[in-house]
């Protein structure tokens, strides 16, 4: 099993609809970068909080302070853990760029990325600390 810092790559668990919550996100927002959070227990997802891009960027993305405290706020109020973030690249590859991994300031949670290769969006999950960027495997249901 590949491991970082102790912690076990796996699986990362979500029912269709938070995946069609993003999808939904993303699009809407495009051509600028959407950005959210996700959470739940136990590496299952039960819920998706978008965020505003407050750099209202096509390549890159900061979450809205406010929201983003509002969201850490809502997870502690229904005693869940934040399990990942989501952000796009409308015009990039599903993978995260030297930016998204400079910037990678949760390295316990699994970062979802967002693209349209071929003009369908597709998502990707990736575990990013120190530097070092590791896929990891969605399960949607």
């Amino acid at each position: 099993m590949d491991r970082m810092k102790g912690k076990p790559f796996g699986l990362l668990s979500l029912d269709s609809k938070h995946y069609e919550e993003m999808l939904k996100d993303v699009v809407l927002r495009a051509p600028e970068e959407a950005c959210g959070l996700l959470a739940g227990e136990n590496k299952r997802v039960t819920l998706i909080v978008p965020v505003t891009n407050e750099l209202h960027s096509p390549t890159r993305y900061r979450m809205d302070p406010i929201e983003q405290l509002k969201a850490f706020e809502l997870f502690e109020d229904q005693d869940l853990e934040m399990l990942g973030i989501y952000h796009s690249h409308p015009n990039g590859p599903a993978t995260p760029s030297r930016t998204d991994i400079d910037e990678a300031y949760y390295p316990d949670v699994v970062h979802l990325i967002w693209s349209p290769p071929s003009g369908n969006w597709t998502c990707r999950a990736f575990y990013i600390a120190e530097g070092k960027v590791s896929e990891a495997l969605l399960d949607i249901n």
